[in-house]
Order: structure tokens, then sequence, then C-alpha cells
């Protein structure tokens, strides 16, 4: 990396940032699309190759109104995804028409030793109106230690069946020293009838 200091102080001619500075490659592993799907599930490509996965969810679309976004995971050699996990969720929400915007705690997406679907959305949750979805982010760190817990954290934006924007925020993790080898997404009722989730692994 070439760095040079002109009079002003700025920086000229750099040629490369190190990996500190510009992250991790994100390297596309899967890409799964729902078609009045009821659920998405990530059973191949998560194991000990990156400590940390990232899924996209875009435009997530559900089939039924007022249903919240979710997911939970299997360890290997599970089956039913129902994982034990301790979470915390808080959310900030305004309607179209300004009125109460909020920020708060919110006590229903949170689980403490709990074996249900994590919320990412929350609240009266997504609408099904035409245009009408979530989408957002859902990282998990090192799934495949067999030393630690295995850390989440999801940032969402719902619009919900009352025109209102909602930011969700939820973290915490599965209490399991075994690997977490899939993923699998559903709403609280019905189909996933539209969206795309990709997974990509941060190098």
């Amino acid at each position: 990396m070439a760095i040079k200091v002109a009079n002003n102080q700025s920086l000229t001619a750099i040629t490369a940032l190190p990996s500190s500075v510009s992250g991790g490659a994100w390297n596309l592993l899967e890409t799964q699309t729902a078609s009045s799907s009821a659920t998405l599930s990530f059973t191949d490509n998560i194991d000990d190759t990156y400590k940390e996965y990232v899924f996209k969810f875009y435009n997530m679309h559900p089939a039924t109104d007022e249903v919240i976004f979710q997911f939970q995971g299997n360890a290997a050699g599970g089956s039913g995804y129902n994982e034990t996990i301790t979470s915390s969720f808080f959310r900030a929400y305004n309607y179209e028409s300004s009125g109460s915007p909020t920020v708060a705690y919110y006590t229903s997406g949170d689980q403490a030793q709990g074996t249900a679907f994590q919320y990412i959305t929350g609240g009266t949750a997504v609408g099904n109106d035409n245009d009408q979805c979530c989408s957002g982010t859902l990282h998990l760190y090192d799934p495949s230690s067999t030393t630690f817990v295995k850390h989440f954290m999801s940032i969402s934006n719902t619009i919900g069946p009352t025109n209102y924007t909602m930011n969700d925020f939820s973290a915490g993790y599965f209490n399991t020293t075994s690997a977490i080898d899939e993923i699998q997404f559903k709403f609280s009722s019905g189909n996933i009838d539209s969206g795309v989730i990709k997974l990509y692994g941060i190098s």
C-alpha cells in the first residue's frame, strides 16, 4: 500500500486497504426464492469454513396478514428446529401520519431459555397488502464452535398492516456448545408468498 501525505494533510495514492479496514469478503453460498413456501431452510452450507454467516432477506411477503417473520436452528444431527435460545428485542416505529413515533423494548420478542422460533420482526408485524413486506439481515457467528454458545444478531424493517415502518433489532445466542448447521425461516402463520434469502460466508 502506497500512502502519500500532501501539505493539507490529506491522503493520496492509496492503492489498497488492509483487511481490518475493508472487511472480509462476502462469499455467496446459496440463494432461495419463496413461492407460496411454508418455510425456507438452509441445510447444506453452514459449516466450519467461515467464522461468520450472514443471511440477507429481501421483500419477504406473507400470504397471511399481521404475521411475524422468524427463525430457528438445528444443532448438528438434530431435528425439529427447537434449539434453546436466550435473546433480547427492541424496536422503533413511525406511522405514515407521523403519529406516535416510539422506541421501546419488546418483551414478546425475546426468549429466556426458550425453544420457540426467534422473532425477527415484532408487534403486529408484517402486512400482506401487495406492497407490504419485510427486509433485513441475520448474522450468525462461529456456528461450528464446539466450545462456545452461538451468537446471532438481526436487523429488519417492516411495513405493517396499518402502514407504519418498524425497525426491529434482535440479538441473542443458541445456548449449546454443539455446532449449529441448519437455519430455517418462516412466518408465524401461513406461507411465505414471495421473497428471496441469500446466504453469505464472510472470509
